[in-house]
């Protein structure tokens, strides 16, 4: 079945200057229900940035009934809710550093860390940008240990992740004090302020630039911009009220060692974050945290461990620290699909892109890349072994057509990706 795109409400007839308005048609419905009291689409992408064990992943057979592999067992009470993929990855990935695809997962730029590298804009603030100001976090960028992300901006910066559960729980569901609150409108008065004076100087520098100057003053605006955009959301939200959640304010874990426990309570903040709509556009990257993590029976870095050149004793400690990596993701499908809203679940309406940037982490080959997609209320249960090559891309422009944003191409897509009459 191939997928229609959804026509924006707003969509008009336009010809020699007059301008037809269009009536709510079939394909327009995805947009319109949010605004009518439905369910808006939501996508989250999950990446763990040190690969996952190929043939613990990949089944043999294709269709509705791939047998299940060590990886695919541990989520078979989900089998019905996602759909693995093989055959999807981004070209030209061979980077300065081996592990510089982490830099691409989400945006697809060419030649990651190489010379004159410059990153596009990843495919969740191209998502962030056409939501807006509809949520009070147009996105939530989130790493499991240090700020480093997989998100950036139009102009190549990247956003820094928020690594703190407490802080986020806090910044999201925690109403401030009215003099916390008085002084956050200042300091947000003062910094719009600041910005429209550097950006007058700035313009008046880039009129005697040179081209290698304007170049670099092209991010310095672009900069420039996503922070006044920020600054203006957040003055539009500062006044309302932050929702109300059943939960505990988390408590940090400052041990690096204890991978799962940081990475479970991220996962646990995004079904709030979903359920209260505080953003619908979340990603979380798990990091190499550089420590032997704090699992039974692992002795080994689990960066060293994905580099195991065969040796059976270490890909049975990979294993065990991965197949907790995907209990997790598992874990996150579980309480999503057990929270309703409108017309189903959290999981109904929330497309979940679960993979890493690395298809084989020990030769560093950034091709085939594993891939699960769940929720977002398409037909799953199977493994689809696409042509080899297929632009990972494509899977997202697929993501974005389910939350109804109107976007043609993004990096190195060919178009949408259909599967569900395969």
């Amino acid at each position: 079945m191939t997928m229609n795109r959804p026509l924006n409400r707003r969509t008009v007839l336009k010809s020699a200057g007059v301008s037809i308005a269009l009536p709510l048609l079939e394909s327009m419905k995805a947009a319109w229900g949010a605004e009518q009291g439905l369910a808006p689409q939501r996508s989250i992408f999950v990446c763990t940035a040190l690969g996952l064990h190929p043939k613990s992943l990949w089944p043999q057979t294709e269709g509705t009934e791939y047998e299940l592999t060590p990886y695919l067992e541990i989520l078979k009470a989900h089998r019905q809710d996602f759909t693995l993929f093989s055959g999807l990855q981004h070209e030209d990935q061979t980077g300065r550093q081996p592990h510089d695809s982490e830099m691409t997962f989400l945006t697809s730029a060419r030649k990651p860390g190489m010379g004159g590298f410059r990153n596009t804009i990843s495919i969740d603030q191209l998502a962030a940008n056409q939501v807006g100001d509809a949520t009070r976090f147009p996105s939530i960028t989130l790493g499991t240990m240090k700020t480093q992300s997989q998100s950036y901006t139009s102009g190549g910066v990247m956003i820094p992740a928020q690594i703190s559960p407490a802080k986020l729980f806090a910044q999201m569901f925690l109403e401030g004090k009215p003099m916390e609150i008085r002084d956050e409108k200042r300091k947000l008065s003062d910094g719009k302020s600041i910005l429209d004076g550097l950006s007058s100087q700035a313009k008046k520098l880039r009129r005697r630039g040179s081209a290698g100057d304007n170049h670099l003053l092209d991010d310095y605006f672009d900069s420039i911009r996503v922070a006044e955009e920020n600054i203006l959301t957040a003055e539009g939200w500062i006044d309302r009220p932050k929702p109300t959640v059943d939960a505990s304010r988390p408590t940090d874990i400052p041990n690096p060692a204890d991978i799962i426990g940081r990475l479970e309570l991220m996962m646990n903040l995004v079904p709030l974050i979903i359920q209260t709509d505080s953003s619908r556009i979340v990603t979380i990257m798990v990091q190499d945290h550089f420590v032997v993590p704090a699992i039974d029976g692992v002795t080994g870095n689990h960066h060293n461990l994905s580099h195991h050149g065969q040796d059976p004793a270490k890909i049975e400690q990979l294993k065990r620290i991965e197949s907790e990596i995907v209990q997790c993701f598992g874990s996150l499908l579980g309480q999503m699909k057990s929270r309703s809203e409108t017309d189903g679940s959290l999981l109904d309406h929330t497309s979940i892109l679960f993979g890493s940037n690395l298809g084989n982490a020990n030769a560093h080959h950034a091709n085939n890349l594993p891939i699960l997609l769940a929720g977002g209320g398409f037909d799953h249960g199977r493994y689809i072994a696409t042509r080899k090559g297929t632009p990972l891309c494509n899977l997202f422009l697929t993501m974005l057509d389910r939350m109804g944003l109107e976007v043609d191409e993004f990096g190195q897509s060919s178009g949408t990706l259909s599967w569900e009459s395969a």
